[in-house]
């Protein structure tokens, strides 16, 4: 079956609000996509995601309860493991898929625009994770593993149309073949177990996302459809024989929210890409992947981790969601109540991040694998010093940025800057990411040798506001609400706007395109010219409060 993970982090969280007889959705808030879920058969639940072309890659977290997570590592956490230096931020690192077996965690997954798919594995799901081993022979994406009971162990994968040639754009394939679990490597040919989805008349598009399961004496084929925006959905099929047609359920989709009226009050969209697991108590549940629009299909926060209670009626698996719409909450389990203790990873809270320990907290990112060292944790007793170096955002390099994940849609970060430009080519503040093109940042800079502070739309100058001379420390925040972004700074006495309110759908996928959400934190960059400048951050501060957890909060 599958396997679950908890991460570590690294800050002082507060939480504001935290109910006890319900659990809140997303479990994972911000973009946590394509969930993938394990158990080790001894109480354990591991679970990851993807994480594209952001480093390190597939955060792991761990749970006794599928309520309470904790991430405990990442899967590729060192520099030389996969190369994603030249990739677009929404390529590399796709839905990877984690399992067990006989005291070891496989992980299967797809770099794409790399060397395509791998697996890895550990004793240890906290790491250290081998070094992948690659299968040029698997052709497509979304491989997972399946050990059977009879001894044989089974990837199966999203593939080309038969013979490569498809009836219409998005036709797909499941595949399986045999793996040698010892030697890591696949065995014979493989087989198609899904030909463009459950009714390949209607032209279902991209089966994709599969999983097996074994109960009752049945074999499982879970897998989505539909592609992964509104149209997603997840549908089951099953046999009796694992060599044998897999016969799909008659009440297919399992699991969707494309029916349903795309102007109903906060809704969550986009349901799909699914796995399911059994609690310790005996009941069934599901993760999968959704997303929170503030608009149409408008939003920031990416496709998020969701759970929901599931059902079996006549020996099939269904999402018990307590109507036709995915809540943003559901009862605990029996005999589950909600940590203290651990760090938040959804509902509303605040936390600060001082950069105090050894490490960066195992939730931070950065774009791409790091080649240099270009920060510093150790110099300071608090705080972060940054290099300046000429890598930029707008590139496919590793720049001078630490990433967090925007997990609300309405709230803020602010950080404390000191930073001394030495020239306009220097830039130092506060960024808001979705890719390449698609960024707003707020920097310190010069200009005719006083100090400024710049407002950019991707490379488009917006604003600038003249300093003090000598200014060197400022606070810099952001505040989002939906889809009004609005940018401050304070170097003494009150918080002033730089450039009033401006359009956050510029970060949306629906305008950036692409399979993450936002990331804010501190950057600095030369502009492709070389320095020998360094900023230092003394903290990153969030806070999250989205209303719809306070009506959650009062419907129990």
């Amino acid at each position: 079956m599958k396997r679950i993970i908890f991460i570590v982090l690294a800050f002082i969280a507060i939480p504001i609000a935290n109910a006890q007889d319900h659990f809140l959705n997303p479990v994972l808030a911000g973009w946590y996509p394509d969930p993938a879920i394990t158990d080790d058969g001894k109480g354990n639940y591991y679970m990851v995601n993807s994480t594209f072309a952001f480093y390190p890659g597939i955060p792991v977290f761990h749970s006794t309860d599928l309520i309470n997570w904790k991430q405990i590592g990442n899967v590729i956490d060192r520099p030389d493991q996969v190369k994603m230096t030249g990739l677009g931020v929404s390529r590399g690192i796709f839905a990877p898929d984690i399992s067990y077996d006989n005291g070891t965690f496989y992980l299967t997954c797809t770099m794409v625009d790399g060397k395509g798919n791998f697996v890895m594995t550990a004793k240890d799901p906290a790491g250290p994770w081998s070094d992948p081993v690659w299968l040029p022979e698997v052709n497509g994406i979304d491989p997972g593993l399946f050990f059977d009971d009879k001894g044989k162990s089974y990837l199966v994968y999203n593939s080309e149309a038969p013979d490569n040639e498809p009836l219409y754009d998005g036709h797909r394939t499941i595949r399986m073949i045999e793996f040698d679990k010892e030697n890591l490597k696949t065995i014979g040919d493989n087989r198609i177990l899904v030909n463009g989805g459950v009714d390949i008349s209607t032209k279902p598009v991209w089966a994709e996302g599969p999983r097996i399961y074994k109960k009752n004496g049945y074999y499982y084929l879970m897998t989505a459809e539909g592609g992964t925006a509104v149209n997603h959905s997840e549908m089951v099929y099953r046999t009796r024989d694992i060599n044998a047609a897999f016969i799909p359920y008659e009440e297919n989709p399992i699991l969707t929210q494309r029916h349903l009226d795309p102007n109903r009050k906060d809704p969550i969209t986009s349901a799909g890409h699914a796995d399911i697991v059994q609690h310790p108590n005996g009941e069934w549940y599901g993760i999968f992947l959704a997303v929170r629009p503030y608009e149409d299909d408008y939003y920031n926060t990416g496709r998020e981790t969701f759970l929901a209670p599931v059902k079996w009626e006549n020996d099939w698996p269904v999402f018990d969601l307590g109507g036709e719409e995915i809540k943003y909450a559901y009862p605990l389990p029996e005999g589950v109540d909600i940590s203290k203790d651990l760090p938040p990873l959804n509902g509303n809270f605040s936390f600060t991040e001082n950069f105090t320990g050894e490490k960066l907290p195992l939730d931070w990112l950065m774009l791409r694998n790091p080649e240099t060292d270009w920060y510093d944790l150790k110099r300071n007793k608090q705080g972060v010093i940054i290099k300046t170096r000429p890598e930029t955002v707008s590139g496919t390099g590793n720049p001078s940025f630490l990433a967090h994940r925007q997990q609300h849609l309405k709230g803020e970060a602010s950080i404390f800057l000191k930073f001394n430009a030495k020239n306009e080519n220097e830039k130092a503040g506060l960024l808001a990411f979705q890719n390449e093109n698609h960024f707003y940042f707020t920097a310190v800079s010069s200009a005719n040798a006083s100090p400024v502070l710049q407002l950019f739309k991707a490379d488009e100058l917006l604003k600038t506001v003249t300093l003090k001379k000598n200014t060197d420390e400022i606070q810099l925040r952001l505040k989002f609400d939906d889809d009004l972004y609005t940018f401050q700074y304070k170097t003494n006495g009150k918080w002033k706007n730089l450039g009033g309110e401006i359009d956050g759908k510029f970060l949306s996928t629906k305008e950036s395109g692409g399979f993450v959400g936002v990331n804010i934190g501190p950057y600095t960059t030369s502009g492709n010219a070389k320095s020998q400048n360094e900023a230092y951050v003394r903290w990153f501060k969030y806070t999250g409060d989205d209303d719809i957890y306070e009506k959650t909060k009062n419907k129990f």
